[in-house]
């Protein structure tokens, strides 16, 4: 039977490390020596050179120091070659004090007057004095009677100056060898040295790289980032990340959706990418709190920023443009279930009315009843209808009338409305008159004469809007608030939020180039104007007249 497998950790095979300090530490660990070595390498190959020019340039200057000597000339001229002779003796003492291997003293045959081994004296020389028999300087390392060396050879010139032989010196180059040699211990002492640093400065950056990346692999941060992505582009939530200095460094799908910019918004500030505004205000958090409503274009968002670690932030954002209209709809619902309860209590006592004229036989007074109710009414609806030619607006104006009589609020068509059926956007225009006529509704409800007029007229092709009520108006100190989001006076919904009536009137005429304002009616209330150009179309007159 076979052994049972061994139980335990199971030993740790030698390659490649995962973690990514761990390769960033080989990796500088390993340039770090590659460098030392190459930098050393890169000394030594000159140094080499050096040493030999060194050696060279010093037997040449002490040739030149020996041919300089008058008297070594006049001796060669007067003396035959001895061991024992003058020229031997002056040459012998310059070798001794100079350190020199040899000083070789030749006349113009190349036959030695001098020499370390006396018995050489009087032979011809091993190299060719040639060069230096002829007037020139030589400086050479070549292989002598004596070994390898680094030679220097000069002529040597009587007091006539005429060429009466050479002298030629040699430096041994076991020297030069072992000053090179001597040389290496210190200069590999310093790249150690170098390179200890280099491996300690490599070890705390990775140390810190560990730290940061929290011992990661490369595998696992190429996964993170992956999944990241996908998370970012997938979810149906805006996600914008900031930098310390309040630029953008990343957008998701859903962000660039909501806020209405495009990719290249990524690495601009905030200001530039969205321009000033409140929600530019929020993620830049200047804005304190948590679900902060604002309002991009025509769309609600909710905003929650989350500051990082880098001094930077990431903010989420979440579309609560259809739950707004939601909201806003249950209040409208709401208050239109009010004003029917109440139209039927008023309708129950009309009927009442009307069953105890017929009871009593008084048929014209009941008819006369009946044709009164029906035409305030028909007169209102009418009334409308002829001023503004638009079946959204005009229905919606219809609709609130009724609401308003409901409250006992006058709702009327100010005098000179005229709104031809040519908007450009009636949606748009039918919101901005909504909010505008329930706020007036609110204020002007329960005051004596409770009065809201709309007026509308159009100047070519701009729309001028005018809604006022009898209300108790907006105090001037507060008019430039009124336009924030989250801006309001009532009570909170039950939807929890508000303020946001007012803001979508002026980012819609803001979104058409035009502008809202507010100011004190003549009863004392307030006037809201809003001012809409381009919002007709051209008529057909006009386009007949351009054609012609």
């Amino acid at each position: 039977m076979s052994a049972p497998p061994p139980t335990g950790r199971r030993p740790r095979r030698l390659g490649w490390p995962r973690r990514v300090f761990s390769q960033v530490l080989l990796m500088q660990l390993a340039v770090a020596t590659g460098v030392t070595v190459l930098a050393t390498g890169l000394f030594l190959a000159p140094l080499s050179a050096q040493l030999d020019d060194q050696a060279m340039r010093r037997a040449l200057s002490i040739a030149q120091s020996t041919a300089a000597q008058p008297q070594i000339a006049e001796s060669l001229l007067a003396t035959e070659p001895e061991p024992r002779g003058p020229v031997q003796s002056a040459a012998e003492r310059i070798r001794r004090a100079t350190g020199a291997e040899y000083v070789v003293v030749m006349d113009r045959h190349g036959v030695r007057w001098s020499h370390p081994d006396p018995a050489r004296i009087g032979r011809v020389v091993s190299t060719d004095p040639g060069e230096a028999l002829a007037g020139l300087e030589v400086r050479e390392i070549d292989d002598g009677t004596l070994g390898r060396s680094a030679r220097g050879k000069v002529p040597l010139r009587d007091a006539s100056g005429d060429i009466a032989g050479a002298v030629s010196v040699g430096i041994a180059y076991d020297s030069v060898r072992a000053r090179l040699l001597a040389a290496i211990p210190g200069l590999l002492a310093y790249a150690g040295g170098a390179l200890a640093v280099g491996a300690l400065a490599a070890l705390l950056i990775s140390r810190r790289l560990q730290r940061q990346t929290h011992d990661l692999a490369f595998s696992d941060i190429a996964a993170l980032l992956t999944e990241r992505e996908a998370m970012l582009h997938s979810i149906r939530e805006g996600v914008v990340a900031l930098d310390r200095n309040g630029r953008i460094r990343l957008l998701n799908d859903e962000a660039q959706r909501l806020l209405g910019v495009g990719p290249e918004a990524s690495g601009r500030p905030l200001a530039e990418a969205l321009g000033t505004g409140r929600t530019a205000d929020v993620l830049a958090g200047e804005v304190a709190g948590e679900d902060l409503l604002t309002v991009r274009g025509s769309r609600v968002l909710l905003a929650n920023r989350m500051p990082t670690a880098d001094g930077g932030a990431v903010v989420t954002l979440r579309d609560r443009t259809e739950l707004e209209h939601l909201g806003r709809e249950l209040d409208s619902t709401r208050g239109l279930i009010d004003a029917l309860r109440a139209q039927d209590h008023e309708h129950a006592n009309r009927l009442h009315t009307l069953l105890g004229l017929l009871e009593l036989e008084l048929h014209e007074d009941a008819r006369e009843f009946v044709t009164e109710i029906v035409g305030v009414h028909r007169a209102t609806a009418e009334q409308v209808a002829e001023r503004v030619r638009d079946p959204l607006l005009a229905a919606l104006l219809v609709g609130k009338a009724t609401v308003a009589a409901e409250r006992g609020v006058a709702l009327r068509i100010a005098p000179g409305t005229l709104l031809p059926d040519r908007l450009v956007d009636p949606r748009g225009l039918v919101t901005v008159v909504g909010n505008l006529v329930d706020n007036a509704l609110d204020a002007a409800a329960g005051s004596d004469g409770a009065l809201v007029e709309v007026g509308l007229r159009t100047e070519g092709r701009t729309v001028v809007l005018r809604v006022r009520d009898s209300g108790p108006g907006v105090p001037p100190a507060q008019r430039g608030s009124i336009f924030t989001e989250g801006w309001s006076t009532k009570e909170l919904p039950a939807h929890g939020r508000r303020g946001l009536g007012l803001a979508l009137v002026r980012r819609l005429a803001e979104r058409q180039g035009g502008s809202v304002a507010v100011d004190t009616a003549d009863e004392g209330g307030a006037e809201f104007t809003v001012v809409l150009p381009e919002a007709m179309t051209e008529a057909e007159s006009d386009r007949a007249g351009a054609a012609r």
